[in-house]
């Protein structure tokens, strides 16, 4: 399932999280006048968030932040926010396709999917916002530099299950076990049969509707189901839900 472009708000922004100009006087040097530093973007909907990370990081030699005139050239782009719904979704998805760099998620909490949705938008590296000091922040961009991923350690666990569960629902995708349905998926089943409709779904999940509706398309068509009722009664029979 392809991350969904659709823009919204990040958490209270009315706006896509950007990088806001840096006072002429703090500004940092672009990516051509320190070769061997890694240059960073920071993105963020709330300022104070993006203060925060920009203090953590300035006093680095390792590293160069740009302003938004060069932000498309880093190397390392850390979007900071408090959880993942269509407007970060959608930033990422842009960081993605238009930028030079990787893109690392600073990020308060993940919700039930979240991190899958992440991972299908081009993150390569996630850190908890309760953990994000000076040194893991560091080690975050450097590792994005680098080309390698980083995750907590829960999270790679959770990565690593939702993989395997693929893999044994691609081999025998009518098997009755858990790996029928990933996690997003279940999820979204056990909220229709409480008896939420589209939007509701969509409200309690941080997804948008139209998500919401192919998530759940995609389960009857893969087991050659009718409805959603019927996905229910399935799920519920066989013990996915």
């Amino acid at each position: 399932m392809l991350c969904s472009d659709k823009g919204s708000s990040v958490t209270s922004a009315t706006t896509p999280p950007r990088v806001p100009a840096q006072p002429r006087s703090t500004r940092r040097a672009s990516r051509s006048d320190h070769p061997g530093r890694v240059t960073v973007a920071v993105y963020a909907a709330d300022p104070v968030l993006r203060v925060g990370i920009v203090q953590q990081l300035r006093p680095r030699p390792e590293v160069d932040l740009l302003d938004d005139t060069d932000a498309e050239q880093a190397q390392a782009s850390l979007v900071v926010v408090d959880g993942v719904d269509d407007g970060v979704a959608a930033l990422l998805h842009r960081l993605r396709h238009n930028t030079a760099g990787r893109t690392g998620l600073v990020v308060g909490t993940l919700g039930p999917g979240a991190l899958q949705r992440v991972i299908e938008c081009g993150v390569a590296a996630v850190l908890r916002r309760t953990e994000a000091d000076q040194d893991r922040l560091l080690h975050l961009v450097l590792a994005i530099a680098n080309g390698e991923g980083v995750l907590p350690g829960d999270l790679l666990g959770e990565l690593l299950t939702h993989v395997s569960g693929l893999q044994r629902s691609a081999l025998d995708p009518r098997g009755l076990s858990l790996s029928t349905l990933t996690t997003r998926e279940a999820d979204m089943l056990r909220l229709v049969s409480e008896g939420l409709n589209t939007a509701e779904i969509a409200r309690k999940t941080a997804y948008s509707e139209r998500t919401v509706k192919n998530v759940l398309n995609e389960i009857t068509t893969r087991l050659q189901l009718r409805n959603r009722a019927h996905a229910v009664g399935y799920a519920l029979r066989n013990g996915l839900i």
